[in-house]
């Protein structure tokens, strides 16, 4: 109830300044040493995935802190691990004003944010200022300006950088909202990726004494077809993990909504099914031999457990956690 109203207030306000607001404000009451007085203890329940292990199977989705500066605040809500980006290697401003929009009555956003980010320096710097010590992915991407037949000398400069600092390394090469970048889900452009990861996560491992895995984020616009494909180059290049999935392009479910047409992807409830599906499709072919990491339309503890059923190992939220607040985070863990 308490949530709701906080909600209300802050829908009032344009979308990417309530999103400030709310992080500038968590910080605040962190620092204060408020927060586990407003959200309390978190269930303990720990798995081992990818080798690593997680305090609890629910975490929280790429784009929220892309700049990794609300790491130890947003860690106080109960999450088993927080993903920061997506972060490219110099910083970029993004597509222009608005670029997120909200659909309430679908319980959805629209976003086509377009990866702004200060860049993989600033971002790096912020994550050795933090003091969480929990599981920490980092979201990697290209530049936008970066010609596609490049793309994998923006993910190298990314995945060198970042290595000696995350748990997991994300490829996103399924955001909408950089163009061109889906194109790097299928044929020759995927077998050039992941084979050069592969090769420089070798290289970083001995050079580190550590071993992070490579997890890739898909779309959830893939055929069935295109999913096989995937799942079976993931199986080939010895990939850690994968991501499903990503913001769709498809408006179907909210094509009479206000904002509907608005270019970008679209996450929330109804996302749902759909990433739902693609990881049955995904697990499929995977057979369990690479784990699984749900994320799109988790808005409820049933969607986090259909999920899991689907074969996911791990659940990831976040427009999720705007319209239906902390709470969700402990509702999720209970029923995992």
């Amino acid at each position: 109830m308490m949530y709701a109203l906080l909600r209300s207030l802050l829908f009032t306000l344009p979308p990417e300044i309530a999103h400030h607001f709310i992080l500038k404000s968590l910080k605040i009451f962190h620092f204060l040493k408020l927060t586990q007085l407003l959200f309390g203890k978190t269930p303990h329940a720990p798995c081992t995935v990818m080798g690593l292990n997680f305090p609890n199977q629910v975490g929280l989705a790429a784009g929220l802190d892309k700049n990794a500066e609300y790491i130890d605040c947003l860690a106080a809500l109960g999450f088993g691990f927080i993903e920061v980006g997506t972060v490219t290697p110099r910083p970029q401003s993004g597509n222009p004003l608005p670029r997120l929009f909200r659909l309430p009555a679908a319980q959805a956003l629209i976003n086509r944010m377009g990866f702004n980010n200060q860049g993989v320096d600033k971002l790096l710097d912020n994550i050795q200022k933090a003091r969480f010590s929990g599981i920490l992915g980092i979201n990697i991407g290209k530049n936008f300006d970066t010609p596609l037949e490049r793309a994998v000398e923006d993910y190298l400069i990314g995945l060198h950088k970042v290595y000696a600092y995350a748990d997991y390394v994300v490829i996103n090469i399924s955001s909408p909202n950089t163009p061109g970048l889906r194109q790097l889900q299928a044929g020759e452009e995927l077998d050039h990726l992941l084979d050069a990861l592969k090769q420089a996560q070798q290289q970083l491992a001995d050079q580190h004494n550590k071993y992070v895995p490579l997890v890739i984020k898909i779309a959830p616009d893939l055929t069935q077809k295109e999913l096989t494909i995937i799942a079976k180059k993931l199986l080939a290049y010895h990939i850690d993990g994968v991501i499903a999935t990503n913001t769709t392009i498809s408006r179907k479910t909210v094509e009479n909504l206000p904002h509907a047409n608005e270019k970008g992807g679209l996450s929330g409830a109804p996302l749902s099914m759909r990433a739902t599906e693609v990881i049955q499709q995904l697990n499929a072919t995977l057979q369990g031999k690479i784990p699984i990491i749900a994320a799109g339309g988790v808005m409820t503890a049933s969607d986090a457990q259909k999920k899991r059923l689907a074969g996911a190992s791990l659940v990831q939220i976040y427009t999720g956690l705007i319209y239906q607040g902390p709470t969700l985070v402990k509702k999720i863990i209970e029923a995992f």
